[in-house]
């Protein structure tokens, strides 16, 4: 297959999965009904960029090999339509990944939380040491200029193993069409309500996961999770499975240090989610021949994946933090990071309500205690979001009591908790910024470099 038409192909992992697929040789086109920054230039910069926007099924003809089929993309779309008319085999875009890995190492991470950071730190690794490997990771890292690689000559391929829905046809969880020689599971915190109804349909998911492991496999899981070392002490036919736990780290003057064989590696990000993330990396590693001095010597200059736990700007005594944090888990372990690494600093902690589960009247009451380690504490959404969600509309005292929280107050305007931030004292204070979105419109740097300064 050399001709690969792409429905959706402004999306963040669609057009990412193009460009690689362009640096590969495939002759790539598209269609989407917007397309935003940076997909746009970097689209544009290849000569990809659609020349107008919306559907065009004429685009489709005999000449296509292949179509691929973003998640934006609905099951009536005129293109998918006139492809399957044709017969036109239709990807998703987990499903073409798996065709482009099966003959390679795939190595697949799973996990409610700590995916891409784990992704992340196994590809900083790998490229320090010189070990050529394929990847799909879900955010820009640094040092990488594509988000997904392709070669012909890589042994293996590093896979962020979303257990989110494949497509608009097919309603599988992502992760289970890349089938892991090597799987990582971080651990299992409810997400997604509006997919997975139970917390125990959402673990058959990771069952499933588990499942399509060979015999001569390898797992790795985290063993600080109840429910996922509950999971792994099931009978699967995988026969290695390594539990992982904690690094042993110190803290000293604010700069978190691991130790290892005797020796003692200081680090650029900080908190136990990314000990344990960081753990995870080392043993796939090790799986693929990095000796354990070799991955403490390179995971020393890790400077962290983009929004997560990502300094946005800092002065003397005061440090603005933005990271994606939306659920109660990872809420919960991005505030105790902040609060352990700096507990001498007051720390306001911000979170936007925006995902689907977040504004759920049932999910939002498992978000009880998950700020309660900050300080200060302020939770914004907008009622427009939830409409447009077709969800029962939220009153800022039920979120107020679903968080379980004293010192926590509730906006529905993005300009009025701006207004408060702006009002608190920050000498020797910290800000936490948390959003699978950004406020509204929210310019971090802007909002940070007037607190820093």
């Amino acid at each position: 297959m050399k001709r690969i038409h792409f429905i959706a192909i402004g999306g963040s992992a669609m057009h990412n999965l193009a460009i690689a697929l362009h640096n590969k040789g495939y002759i790539i086109s598209g269609s989407d009904d917007e397309i935003f920054e940076p997909s746009k230039t970097r689209l544009k910069n290849l000569g990809l960029l659609p020349l107008e926007i919306g559907w065009f099924p004429e685009k489709i003809n005999s000449e296509i090999d292949a179509v691929i089929l973003g998640m934006h993309a609905r099951s009536d779309n005129p293109e998918l339509l006139r492809a399957q008319e044709l017969n036109i085999q239709v990807f998703s875009y987990p499903e073409f990944l798996y065709e482009q890995s099966k003959d390679k190492t795939r190595i697949v991470i799973g996990g409610s939380h700590g995916k891409t950071t784990i992704t992340a730190m196994i590809l900083h690794v790998l490229n320090i040491c010189k070990i050529d490997t394929d990847f799909m990771v879900g955010a820009q890292l640094e040092g990488f200029d594509v988000m997904v690689k392709l070669s012909y000559d890589a042994k293996y391929m590093v896979l962020e193993g979303d257990e989110y829905l494949t497509s608009a046809i097919d309603r599988r969880p992502k992760f289970l069409l890349y089938k892991p020689d090597i799987a990582v599971i971080s651990g299992i915190a409810w997400d997604h309500i509006n997919v997975f109804p139970t917390f125990e349909n959402y673990i058959n998911q990771f069952r499933d996961f588990i499942k399509l492991i060979p015999s001569e496999g390898y797992l790795a899981y985290c063993s600080d999770d109840p429910a996922l070392e509950k999971l792994c002490t099931e009978d699967f036919h995988v026969k290695t499975k390594i539990p992982y736990s904690l690094l042993e780290y110190k803290i000293i003057d604010g700069v978190s240090s691991v130790f290892s064989e005797g020796n003692i590696y200081q680090l650029k990000v900080f908190g136990k989610h990314n000990l344990l993330n960081m753990n995870a990396a080392r043993l796939v590693c090790s799986k693929l021949g990095v000796t354990n001095n070799q991955f403490f010597n390179a995971i020393s200059s890790f400077p962290g994946a983009s929004k997560r736990l990502e300094l946005v700007a800092k002065s003397e005594n005061t440090s603005v933090f933005k990271d994606f944090a939306h659920s109660p888990s990872k809420l919960k372990a991005t505030i105790d990071a902040v609060k352990e690494q700096f507990p001498e600093r007051k720390l306001v902690a911000c979170m936007e309500l925006h995902t689907f589960s977040s504004l759920n009247k049932t999910f939002l009451k498992e978000y009880a205690g998950a700020m309660n380690s900050a300080d200060i504490s302020y939770v914004y959404f907008n009622p427009h979001t939830i409409e447009h969600k077709k969800l029962e509309m939220l009153s800022s005292d039920f979120v107020r009591e679903c968080f379980a929280n004293p010192n926590l107050s509730v906006f529905t305007d993005s300009s009025k908790m701006l207004q408060e931030l702006y009002l608190q004292q920050w000498r020797n204070s910290n800000l936490l910024l948390m959003s699978s979105g950004n406020f509204d419109g929210l310019d971090f740097a802007a909002v940070a470099e007037k607190i820093v300064c």
